[in-house]
């Protein structure tokens, strides 16, 4: 059995942490999100097609894995320019068996969803959603779809496309033309083919898209409450540890600290003294978390340091960052309105009531910088213009 994963995007919608990396090589658990799709499929398939671009960043993707991933038999479709989920597929047709398990990268999936999707040919993964505007939107008869629109702004079901196929490779004989984006939509390919034949629907138990950088705090909730209980570091007289920890392979937890579970900590890290790690929270390898730190539901990318009495609230921090002493990330509004953040030059809503900041790989802070709701700072390379970083600092 194949699976053809989509990995060539570019990831605008997650800068700055796809600034300077591909959006699937971010780490959630000190793993990639490519990574850990590629764990839920080992054992169901025999080989893996990883759709890149000829960029840089995709090469990271091809040294990463090489040419296997555990039982994983790995290959390389490139697709030579950015022309859309139908001409990705597209690229990797010569590779193709008869059959084969079509899904995205950069989302996260159940391994008992794929199973059950693997027995029932052909057919896609679908998820009822609060917002289905923002989605592909299916509606169906008995189990059949019959209809899928991209994005209504009436939604007639609250049915979602998951972007998670078994499909057989003749659906890429039917021709399709490019959309009003430019670009050639897989979905159109789907669109011929139910007019054709019957396409069945699998209701998903889990289905994380993880499209912005927000949804990488629920990824990470969820991949918490999946993990077992694990010490292999070492904690000092008087620390507080109570739920379920992860402390990885050489790292030390300082007197006074408090740790409320679930909480991840990777290896070869230094919190404390006096630190306070609340639930949700996630640090990558070889942190430094200073005195009186307090981190809340946050992700922490490796080699990142977060200096005395500074405050980490609901945000995404890169990996190699530096927080000057005293930095705090505002998380919340006074006025109690659902946080907003710009996405590709607009204005977006998260619909979270509480949200902090995102950085990208390699920012720092200077001492007593206060960061306000919703804001994203790239790194100094960053060909930004400078006032476009310094607005979203206090």
């Amino acid at each position: 059995m194949q699976a053809l994963i989509l990995t060539a995007g570019k990831g605008e919608r997650m800068q700055p942490l796809s600034f300077q990396k591909q959006k699937h090589l971010i780490k959630i658990l000190g793993k990639t999100i490519l990574e850990h799709n590629l764990e839920l499929l080992d054992g169901l398939i025999d080989e893996a097609i990883l759709v890149i671009s000829p960029n840089d960043q995709c090469k990271e993707i091809k040294d990463l894995f090489g040419k296997k991933y555990k039982r994983i038999k790995i290959k390389y479709a490139i697709q030579k320019e950015a022309l859309g989920t139908g001409d990705a597929v597209k690229s990797s047709m010569s590779l193709l068996e008869d059959k084969f398990l079509l899904l995205n990268g950069d989302d996260l999936y159940s391994k008992q969803d794929i199973q059950e999707v693997l027995k029932t040919f052909p057919c896609l993964l679908a998820k009822k959603v609060k917002q289905p505007q923002f989605f592909g939107v299916i509606e169906e008869r008995d189990g059949i779809v019959k209809s899928f629109i991209e994005k209504p702004s009436k939604p007639k079901s609250n049915l979602a496309n998951t972007g998670l196929y078994f499909l057989p490779k003749e659906i890429l004989n039917y021709s399709i033309k490019k959309s009003s984006r430019g670009e050639y939509e897989f979905t159109d390919y789907i669109r011929q083919f139910i007019k054709e034949e019957e396409l069945n629907i699998v209701e998903a138990s889990q289905w994380i898209p993880i499209s912005y950088s927000w949804n990488l705090l629920e990824a990470n909730k969820i991949l918490l409450s999946e993990v077992k209980k694990s010490k292999r570091g070492k904690s000092e007289e008087d620390c507080h540890i109570s739920g379920k920890i992860i402390i990885g392979k050489g790292t030390v937890i300082k007197g006074g600290t408090y740790i409320e579970g679930p909480v991840w900590i990777g290896k070869d890290c230094v919190v404390g003294p006096n630190a306070f790690l609340r639930k949700f929270t996630s640090i990558g390898d070889n942190c430094r978390i200073g005195q009186a730190v307090e981190i809340k539901n946050s992700l922490i990318g490796k080699n990142t340091n977060i200096a005395h009495f500074s405050y980490v609230g609901d945000s995404i921090i890169g990996e190699n960052c530096n927080l000057g002493a005293g930095t705090i990330t505002a998380n919340l509004r006074r006025d109690g309105e659902t946080i907003k953040t710009e996405v590709k030059d607009k204005l977006i809503d998260t619909k979270e009531r509480k949200f902090g900041t995102v950085l990208g790989d390699g920012v720092q802070t200077g001492i007593g910088t206060l960061i306000y709701p919703g804001r994203k700072i790239w790194p100094n390379k960053s060909t930004l213009p400078g006032e476009k970083v310094k607005k979203d600092i206090k």
